[in-house]
């Protein structure tokens, strides 16, 4: 049985940083990709950032609207990934999900991910 468990999430304030963590329980964690998405109030979940899987040396896949902001990165001896996310705006406001992919390779199309956490609610204030 797959279980995802987030956390991190909080109140921060506009351009300052704060990292959600998503533990992985079961097996095989090392072997599919992992996603993060968010949901606003209001707005249909949306893609945030992928990373493959370790024999994709980690190859990881970002939304315009994070990139050079936000960093996905994974710790497969602890079953755990992270987005690490930096210069935080208003718009990041909302409910973070972790994901868990069909496959080694990340995609941003929610549809391909199969196991979800219940969220973590990270809020930027202005």
């Amino acid at each position: 049985q797959v279980q995802l468990v987030e956390s991190g999430g909080g109140l921060v304030q506009a351009g300052g940083s704060l990292r959600v963590s998503c533990a992985h329980s079961g097996r095989a964690f090392s072997t599919y990709a992992m996603g993060w998405f968010r949901q606003a109030p209001g707005k249909e979940r949306e893609f945030v950032a992928a990373i493959s899987w370790v024999f994709s040396k980690g190859a990881a896949l970002y939304a315009d609207s994070v990139k050079g902001r936000f960093t996905i990165s994974r710790d497969n001896a602890k079953n755990t990934v992270y987005l690490q996310m930096n210069s935080l705006k208003p718009e990041d406001t909302g409910v973070y999900y972790c994901a868990r992919h069909r496959s080694g390779i990340g995609t941003k199309n929610l549809d391909h991910y199969n196991y979800w956490g219940q969220g973590t609610q990270v809020t930027v204030s202005s």
